[in-house]
């Protein structure tokens, strides 16, 4: 609140007066740090062709790019810090959640439709397993104060979209590569 209150010049009587609790306070902030956030996600995405690589974009877009509002994601601290403790903040992150999946998964959908991404994906799962990988990698990176967890979460999941998303790749095909790719043993 006092971070608030410095950068509007305004007392907390003057912030309150626009809000009808600190719960709707906290929700406007998060709305606004999570559009912040968003948008930088979504950055240059109309130009980006294909939608495989529409999503190597996104994921770059994650690892490269940080919103203008300091402190990291807004949906990883926000879903840490409201868990049970302030419904109304929970309930936000639950639904910018859905809005981030929501677009992975039309990029992905797309993808099956113009036999770019292979039949069998399932979008609402291949979009949770790239948002957490990318969130674990956040939270990580966070705590070790380095970059390296996003920088191999994004290789990985680069890597795995082209070889087992991707459509053109026989089963056959992504198996020998996998194998190829493993150390040998003697």
């Amino acid at each position: 609140m006092a971070d608030l209150m410095e950068a509007t010049g305004l007392e907390k009587g003057g912030i309150y007066r626009h809000f009808p609790s600190k719960e709707a306070v906290a929700a406007e902030a998060f709305d606004y740090a999570w559009e912040e956030a968003f948008q930088e996600r979504v950055r240059d995405l109309g130009s980006i062709s294909g939608s495989v690589d529409r999503l190597k974009h996104l994921i770059a877009n994650f690892v490269e790019r940080r919103s203008s509002i300091p402190g990291g994601c807004p949906l990883l601290n926000t879903a840490v810090e409201s868990d049970d403790g302030n419904p109304v903040l929970r309930e936000r992150a639950r639904q910018a959640l859905g809005k981030w999946q929501g677009l992975l998964a039309s990029v992905i959908n797309e993808g099956v439709r113009q036999g770019e991404i292979r039949s069998g994906v399932d979008p609402r799962s291949l979009a949770m397993l790239v948002i957490s990988t990318l969130e674990g990698a956040l939270m990580i990176s966070r705590l070790e104060r380095n970059r390296d967890a996003l920088v191999a979460a994004r290789s990985h999941l680069d890597r795995y979209l082209d070889k087992e998303v991707r459509a053109g790749r026989s089963r056959t095909s992504r198996l020998q590569a996998n194998q190829s790719e493993r150390p040998h043993r003697p």
